[in-house]
């Protein structure tokens, strides 16, 4: 089963052993089938959960109610750990959308053919993403809009981009 990383627990949220967890999700309608969840653990691998509740505060905080998690001594605990989720919950996004899971780690090379590294992570500034590309002669920074990336082409792991002045 693929997961994938929907969270991180911040804090506690009362008394009964709620999880205040930082979303990473762009949109919380995972959240309404979610069911059961995997938390890192100590030695780095995952333990699953049954979700009791879950509640979306805005869309960048959600409440999590985790089955054997009853107190706020056994919920301090696990503050600081990831929080991730069956990837079969994942909805198909439109044509042209992807998920910054199914970038990183894609080939980028220019229109000319210029190979210039690979995308190391992606992350949100208030009017598009940005790819931070690196592995190359240096770490770029591709912000994620039509002039810059040309094409997107996830079955052979590529994608293609224009550098503009400056980049």
């Amino acid at each position: 089963m693929e997961l994938i990383k929907i969270g991180k627990i911040v804090k506690l949220h009362g008394l009964r052993g709620c999880l205040k967890v930082a979303s990473y999700l762009e949109s919380g309608e995972i959240l309404d089938s979610l069911g059961e969840a995997f938390l890192e653990t100590e030695e780095g691998g995952l333990r699953r959960f049954r979700v009791e509740q879950v509640t979306c505060r805005d869309g960048r905080f959600f409440v999590l109610k985790l089955e054997g998690i009853g107190d706020r001594d056994s919920a301090s605990a696990l503050v600081g750990r990831g929080v991730f989720a069956s990837a079969l919950h994942l909805q198909s996004l439109p044509e042209g959308e992807y998920y910054w899971r199914d970038l990183i780690g894609l080939q980028v090379v220019t229109e000319e053919g210029e190979t210039l590294g690979r995308i190391q992570a992606v992350f949100p500034t208030g009017s598009h993403d940005v790819y931070v590309c690196g592995g190359g002669k240096r770490e770029i920074l591709l912000p994620a809009i039509s002039e810059v990336v040309r094409k997107v082409d996830i079955q052979k792991g590529l994608i293609t981009v224009r550098l503009l002045k400056g980049l």
